[in-house]
């Protein structure tokens, strides 16, 4: 069944598009990435994989959605795909749904620290600023399955909210609020950062590349990083597109929520490395969880209004957190609306009714004395090893493969140029990347993960 409910203003679909691929990616992963890799010499890599991977497999996605009209498996029906690539369909929305289980509950650590920033108890008993402290902080608050689970839950009744009021009323005017706060912090944060003693340091490192650090993993954690941030092969792009109106270009818009998606990475490393050079940190400081939840905190407790900053950067994480989980949620409440021709409410909550129970047991694994395992990783380990190492690259793989050679003949074409209706130069190069580059380049991506 085809969708008639379509985003009502570009803006709204930019917002909404842009708040879809921002997400934790963009605010921990990239600068723990960006450091572990050399500094300015994997940003630069990291642009080049952003345009010459991320823009061309995006523009692929808008096109199977807006053609197909549908969720992410009902628009390869429409378009007359048979059941192998359908299941590519499948295979985004099954991803999608395994990330909802454990983002959920980073989610909930988010505004569980944006609380704690509130209400000044992140900084009780902190006179001096102590990575031991900070630590065990993070211990407490992301391991206690009690308080880890009621944030959980509350995150999840509000995409629940939001996603009942539909995609004017609900995605479009959430994004429409928190896209723009998003900015507006990250460049509150950025003024202050770049004031810090010693900034200049940080900035070098960020913005001067030393190629000679670059090595084939260097070059590979590029590319999966642009794939990562960009939200590729989650069904995400296409469920979105699906609401675009006939009108929408879509390369422009693909450029245009990459180059936003890309400032906000950018604008992190602004925050970062400044504060982290300033107050003497670490390299270790900036490892995964550990950047968020412990070194920040430890840079604002040495900061005057050290609750003010505080509070803008968890509120920052908190909007990047809840836009995401929305964006990966709908997913698969447009599947189940489309496929089983239910009403939106019904279909929220047959989608997030059961993230109650599947979102508890990844919190409860991560538990320091957890029996919760598949194998020798917890729950919350496999659902994210899984889904954005083997399956997101999986679907991605085949879906240029679809689009570039099997696709209806010219379906590209007809959408990129809207139906004959305005000029296109970069159809051919699109094309030739979706045949030959961006396949080589994610089967790369995803051997490596087994290397």
């Amino acid at each position: 069944m085809a969708k008639t409910t379509q985003f009502a203003s570009k803006l709204g679909l930019i917002a909404a598009t842009v708040g879809s691929a921002v997400g934790l990616g963009n605010v921990w992963r990239f600068p723990a990435e960006t450091q572990a890799n050399g500094g300015a010499a994997f940003l630069i890599i990291y642009i080049a994989c952003v345009f010459l991977l991320g823009v061309p497999v995006m523009v692929a996605e808008f096109a199977l959605g807006r053609a197909g009209r549908s969720d992410a498996v009902g628009s390869f029906k429409n378009l007359g795909a048979r059941k192998p690539w359908w299941a590519v369909g499948a295979l985004a929305i099954l991803a999608s749904y395994m990330i909802l289980c454990f983002y959920m509950v980073v989610a909930g650590w988010t505004f569980e620290y944006l609380a704690a920033s509130l209400s000044g108890s992140l900084y009780e008993g902190c006179s001096t600023a102590s990575t031991g402290y900070f630590t065990a902080k993070m211990n407490e608050m992301t391991g206690e399955p009690g308080g880890v689970l009621v944030n959980t839950y509350i995150v999840i009744v509000l995409n629940i909210a939001v996603l009942m009021l539909g995609v004017q009323k609900g995605i479009e005017r959430l994004s429409n609020i928190m896209m723009p706060l998003l900015f507006i912090i990250l460049l509150i944060l950025c003024g202050v950062s770049l004031t810090l003693p010693g900034a200049g340091e940080g900035l070098e490192f960020f913005l001067k590349p030393d190629f000679s650090k670059v090595t084939s993993d260097t070059v590979l954690n590029a590319l999966g990083q642009a794939f990562f941030s960009l939200s590729l092969g989650m069904g995400i792009l296409i469920t979105y597109a699906s609401y675009f109106p006939r009108s929408t270009k879509l390369t422009r818009t693909a450029v245009t929520v990459s180059m936003l998606d890309l400032l906000v990475a950018i604008l992190m490393g602004f925050i970062i490395f400044p504060a982290v050079t300033s107050f003497g940190l670490t390299d270790e400081s900036l490892r995964g969880s550990t950047l968020v939840f412990v070194t920040l905190p430890e840079v604002f407790a040495l900061m005057p209004a050290t609750q003010v900053w505080s509070v803008l950067f968890f509120l920052l994480l908190f909007v990047a957190a809840l836009t995401s989980t929305i964006s990966i949620a709908e997913v698969s409440v447009a599947f189940v609306s489309d496929r089983f021709s239910t009403s939106r409410v019904t279909a929220t909550l047959i989608v997030l009714l059961p993230i109650f129970g599947l979102a508890s047991l990844c919190a409860m694994s991560q538990a320091p004395d957890t029996t919760l395992t598949i194998g020798s990783v917890t729950v919350f380990e496999f659902l994210d090893d899984t889904a954005t190492n083997i399956l997101l690259p999986v679907v991605a793989f085949f879906t240029c493969i679809y689009v570039g050679w099997f696709a209806p003949p010219k379906l590209l074409y007809r959408e990129v140029s809207n139906r004959g209706s305005m000029a296109v130069h970069t159809h051919g190069l699109i094309l030739f990347i979706l045949r030959f580059i961006a396949p080589l380049l994610t089967a790369v991506i995803l051997i490596s993960r087994f290397i």
